[in-house]
């Protein structure tokens, strides 16, 4: 009888100890390598292996695939060339494929490269962290671990880079904001402040539409005293698309040459808001210290009233008790009295009233920006001043909240006529 032989089995067990192919280990190996570096690293490795990838794909729809022969193909592979794309706030170095046309007239771009190389996402890093307080000299530290092969070979890090970066970025962020295009927006308020500078004055813009969105429209360098600059500031936006004849409410810090150049540019028919801080502000500053909590709860009573004609017999009545104590602070208070009473006697209340009873709003967008430049030691020039408020500016308006239609006075709606602006935001 002949004997069988049993067919030899192979467990999975025993299968799974074979050595693996090379390239496998290899890769594997790298993998490892990279991982314990942590894992934003390891996904950077695996993402530039990705994007070469890619980039060998659609040279194979270009070109064809490699080896086969293609008398038609219309573009042929040109070698590789050292190139760059932002990972991690840094330029990492790639290896980028050429490809030429078939007749060798002239070179064809890797779209897939392009894309990924956009210098974009490395100038907006910078921005944000140069804004957030992070010196030039500090910017490679705290950037994401791309590990240590991208590090090395990474680039644009140095601090004359990320300085040369942030100021094209700053100039492109102001170029933005001073050429706002203003023809299709509805604007309702319109904030007027200053914020000092390296002891130069910069006043600010910010606008809020019918919507309630608030849009910062630009700077100018100088203050709401300077006869010049208060011509310059409105005509600069009427150049931009502001319609003169929109019902649009002003709030002001109480700047003469500004108010007066409202009217020749808005009209007589212009409705100008005081700001009631500053107000306070200039009424208390000429008070000795015990009387100005009192003199400015007095002052807040009457604004808090419904009846503007009472409001203003009570803001007479106190100007009355100071003139015989404190001369200057009664003349303060008289100067621009009726436009401190501008929401009531348009019938605004409520919340929408204690929003724009003062310059708040913008003061707080100074404030952000303010923040922003806490780091700064030096100023340089006027430009400089002017790049680090208009980038401070576009920051604040990431973080604004839109002003609900809710409240005493209702949605901000303009009437569509001058004759009837005393409705406005009503």
């Amino acid at each position: 009888m002949k004997k069988v032989t049993a067919p030899t089995v192979v467990t999975t067990s025993e299968a799974s100890e074979g050595p693996l192919p090379a390239q496998i280990q290899e890769a594997l190996g790298e993998l490892v390598g990279a991982a314990r570096e942590g894992l934003l690293a390891l996904s950077v490795g695996v993402g530039l292996g990705v994007v070469h990838e890619l980039m060998e794909l659609e040279l194979d729809e270009v070109v064809g695939p490699r080896g086969k022969h293609n008398r038609d193909r219309v573009a042929v592979r040109h070698g590789h060339q050292e190139g760059s794309m932002t990972v991690g706030g840094r330029r990492a170095q790639v290896s980028r494929p050429r490809v030429r046309t078939a007749d060798d007239a002239h070179e064809l771009p890797v779209r897939t490269y392009e894309y990924f190389a956009d210098r974009d996402p490395l100038t907006t890093a910078v921005m944000d962290r140069m804004l957030a307080g992070v010196s030039t000299r500090r910017f490679a530290s705290v950037g994401e671990p791309v590990g240590e092969e991208v590090e090395d070979t990474s680039s644009a890090t140095s601090k004359t880079s990320v300085s040369a970066m942030f100021v094209e970025r700053t100039a492109t962020a102001l170029s933005e904001l001073m050429s706002r295009r203003l023809d299709d927006v509805r604007l309702a308020v319109m904030m007027l402040d200053g914020i000092e500078i390296a002891e130069r004055t910069h006043v600010v813009a910010l606008d809020i539409t019918t919507d309630g969105v608030k849009i910062p429209l630009g700077l100018w360098e100088g203050s709401t005293e300077n006869a010049t600059l208060a011509r310059t500031l409105p005509a600069d936006l009427v150049d931009r698309g502001l319609d003169p004849e929109q019902a649009i409410l002003f709030v002001i810090d109480g700047g003469k040459a500004l108010r007066r150049a409202i009217n020749d540019v808005f009209g007589e028919h212009a409705l100008v808001h005081r700001c009631h801080r500053h107000k306070e502000r200039d009424v208390c500053d000429l008070l000795p210290e015990r009387d100005r909590d009192q003199i400015r709860a007095r002052m807040r009573a009457a604004w808090s009233l419904t009846d503007a004609e009472l409001a203003q017999q009570r803001l007479e009545l106190l100007a009355s008790e100071l003139d015989r104590t404190w001369p200057d602070a009664a003349a303060s208070l008289r100067e621009g009295t009726a436009e401190t009473l501008t929401l009531m006697r348009l019938g605004i209340a409520g919340q929408l009233a204690k929003t724009l009873c003062s310059t708040n709003p913008c003061e707080s967008m100074i404030e952000i920006v303010r923040y922003t430049q806490r780091n700064v030691k030096r100023w340089r020039d006027g430009d400089m001043r002017r790049r680090w408020t208009a980038a401070g500016m576009l920051v604040a308006e990431q973080q604004f909240r839109r002003r609900s239609r809710r409240g005493g006075g209702g949605g901000l709606q303009p009437s569509s006529s001058p004759a009837a602006r005393s409705r406005t935001c009503s």
